[in-house]
């Protein structure tokens, strides 16, 4: 059994966002757990940010998931798989 983790560092956020949201909403039903990370206040806001996610899919959802990540432009995407 493992936990998989994906990485996303969207290196060009202001562009890739409406994006990577599209791709998140669909492949929703296996995401668990969502935690986004910026750099950013008010009228400082960075155009990098990283976001984790706990998926729960199988190994093909997890790997499209990825697929379409990757896809959009200014972002890395990375599976990270923990043996429990």
């Amino acid at each position: 059994m493992q936990k998989s983790i994906i990485v996303i560092h969207m290196y060009r956020r202001r562009v890739a966002a409406a994006k990577v949201q599209k791709a998140l909403t669909d492949h929703g039903c296996i995401v668990k757990t969502r935690l986004g990370i910026h750099d950013g206040v008010l009228d400082k806001c960075s155009d990098e940010g990283l976001i984790l996610l706990e998926v729960v899919g199988t190994s093909g959802e997890t790997k499209a998931l990825e697929k379409a990540l990757r896809a959009c432009p200014g972002v890395k995407a990375k599976t990270v798989a923990i043996p429990l």
